[in-house]
């Protein structure tokens, strides 16, 4: 989620080792600092997401009481819809830390709208914000599951509230038995390769530019466990097509990104040839720069034809036993 620059790749000479360690625990405080306002932003969307679950569900326009007629009572389920909520701004916040990490991370263009610094800054704080609403959505999801188990006692309800959300392959209804581990995979990954950045002078630069190419990863599994667990987006209408139309700039500047790579012993060359890489090596990035260009086409394919896997909104309610609320 930060960009893969660092002051071995600008020229500079890193820090003396002694002083590491205090100038890494100051930049992850003053980034904390520097987060408050966008932070604060995130809350403030949070909220108004909220708000506008509540009035769906109020109004009976509700895509989660269709797929659970039983929670036909926002009184009743706020946490649930506030878990909702942080999803939401959460895959937002996702969104924009992607776009500008490729951004950075990529072809440079000759003009950018603020400084490169900024760029960075706003990077690195929007991917603490992203850290911070995720664990936000599994939090509440947690406390409406605990509330939830009424007939049992404290101590096994937070237990089963915590198991459920937290422990991979705990949950076992309906398609949570997918979902839920894609989204425990998306935070679980999250969290260390966003915070990687902070300790990269220990690690070396280059050991931590290859562990962050994998938060593209966590992009994939939030967004697929939106897919598949946020009733709002299961019927073909548009808050479904809106998130895949979102998908498509974000694939393009990836595309971008693996053929025209900032680093130059990124950039794919001839097989074999002086200074280029080898034949296999040669080979697995054009498969790969093959690949993020058929996944550009498909998406393209997916949002014109409407063709994505969405349910058709159900004539009648399903008959839903009350049982823990299942989807996201």
């Amino acid at each position: 989620m930060l960009p893969e620059t660092t002051p071995e790749d600008d020229g500079t000479a890193a820090p003396p080792a002694r002083d590491r360690r205090p100038a890494d625990r100051v930049a992850l405080r003053a980034d904390l600092r520097a987060a408050l306002p966008d932070a604060s932003a995130a809350v403030v969307v949070t909220a108004l997401v909220c708000v506008l679950l509540w009035a769906r569900m109020e109004s009976g326009e509700s895509d989660t009481v269709a797929v659970m007629p039983f929670m036909d009572d926002p009184g009743t389920y706020w946490m649930y819809l506030l878990s909702q909520a942080f999803g939401w701004s959460g895959l937002l916040w996702a969104w924009g830390t992607v776009m500008l990490g490729l951004l950075l991370s990529g072809p440079r263009p000759a003009r950018l709208p603020v400084p490169r610094q900024t760029l960075e800054r706003w990077h690195r704080t929007t991917s603490l914000t992203t850290m911070a609403l995720m664990f936000a959505h599994a939090l509440m999801f947690a406390a409406e599951l605990v509330r939830y188990e009424a007939r049992l006692t404290w101590l096994e309800r937070l237990w089963a509230g915590f198991a459920d959300t937290f422990v991979p392959g705990w949950y076992d209804s309906g398609t949570g038995q997918v979902a839920i581990p894609l989204g425990q995979g998306a935070l679980y990954l999250a969290v260390p390769l966003g915070l990687l950045f902070y300790v990269r002078h220990r690690i070396g630069a280059g050991t931590w530019r290859r562990l962050h190419r994998f938060v593209i990863v966590v992009y994939v599994l939030s967004v697929w466990h939106t897919l598949l667990y946020g009733t709002n987006v299961w019927y073909g209408e548009w808050p479904r097509t809106v998130l895949w139309l979102l998908q498509l700039p974000v694939a393009a500047l990836l595309l971008a990104r693996l053929l025209r790579p900032a680093r130059r012993a990124e950039r794919l060359g001839g097989p074999g040839r002086r200074g280029g890489v080898s034949l296999p090596g040669w080979g697995v990035r054009a498969a790969g720069r093959v690949a993020a260009g058929a996944v550009v086409v498909g998406l393209v394919v997916v949002v014109v034809s409407g063709h994505d896997g969405g349910r058709e909104r159900p004539a009648e309610p399903p008959s839903t036993s009350p049982h823990a609320p299942e989807p996201e």
